[in-house]
């Protein structure tokens, strides 16, 4: 018979004790932040603000920084706490309310990109049916499905995770991550190990689909097309194609970090690796679409000059 509880906290021991080297950690951390929330919030703001912005592409783009200030919010004023402090626990409350914020900012995520490539491919594939295809209250629509969508699916599967009978609370990791959770319960749990697995699936095929199918018919226009639709379509899918390989890039690494002996690679470099794509897509993002997206880049230099 294995003993099971319901611990009040948990033990994050993937922090090491780094002496006066936290202190700048920190500071690094809290200018990150600082310049996710600026850059993000700004671009927000601009998008609302112009009338001519209003077009699918632009929206979609709006609720992408959203989503980032979100999951940005439930990461790093944790992290803040963490690093400067000298015990790493957490409370259970504390911690499945992050492991809430971090899934559900990942799913709406991958989902945003998904809609995306979708715009996409319907603005260089069917460009005379684009405004009749993708209108206004369509985007509204898709967009508040897939943020109350991963908002009810990960209520349940807390739900479930918070019932859990666990015989161990210490999670190997610098913030709470549901997997390594789960992997704490004791015997007898397969049916929420089940739906985790299930809720998973759907979670990656759901968007999957719709990127791939939009991508294949994307490069079949480009192949067959002329020179001038080749670069429209690069020119337009450049940012969201980087952007969906470095948040895949992130993603990927965090599943193998999480589910297989990592042992070999060196801890900071696992640190760094695991918070990559909760850091970076963040910081990435109004990066990239500012940098690339023209109307965005005149709007924003006519505010600078």
């Amino acid at each position: 018979m294995v003993n099971s509880t319901q611990f009040s906290y948990f033990i994050l021991s993937a922090y090491f004790n780094s002496g006066l080297l936290k202190y700048l950690v920190f500071m690094i951390i809290l200018l990150l932040f600082v310049a996710i929330g600026f850059a993000n919030f700004f671009l927000i703001v601009i998008i609302c603000m112009n009338r001519s912005l209003h077009e699918p592409m632009y929206l979609f783009l709006c609720s992408l920084f959203v989503n980032e200030l979100y999951g940005s919010a439930g990461l790093f004023p944790f992290l803040l706490v963490q690093i400067i402090s000298d015990t790493h626990t957490v409370s259970a409350s504390l911690c499945f309310l992050q492991i809430f914020c971090l899934y559900s900012y990942v799913s709406v995520e991958f989902c945003n990109l998904a809609l995306m490539s979708y715009d996409r491919y319907l603005a260089i594939c069917c460009p005379l049916q684009y405004n009749t295809r993708m209108t206004f209250n369509k985007v509204a629509v898709f967009t508040a499905v897939i943020w109350l969508y991963f908002f009810l699916k990960f209520l349940i599967t807390l739900s479930l995770s918070i019932r859990l009978p666990l015989c161990g609370n210490i999670i190997n990791s610098v913030y709470c991550h549901n997997y390594l959770v789960v992997k704490l319960t004791c015997p007898g749990t397969r049916v929420n190990k089940i739906f985790g697995l299930f809720a998973g699936t759907i979670a990656v095929l759901v968007p999957l689909i719709p990127i791939l199918f939009s991508y294949m018919k994307i490069l079949k226009v480009c192949f067959s097309g002329s020179k001038e639709t080749r670069q429209k379509a690069v020119s337009t899918c450049t940012p969201h194609l980087v952007s969906l390989l470095n948040f895949s890039f992130g993603c990927c690494f965090e599943t193998l970090h999480t589910r297989f002996d990592m042992t070999s690679v060196p801890s900071v470099l696992r640190i760094i690796l695991s918070l990559y794509f909760l850091i970076i897509q963040p910081l990435f993002n109004p990066i990239m679409y500012g940098l690339r997206m023209s109307k965005i880049r005149k709007i924003c230099k006519s505010l600078v000059y």
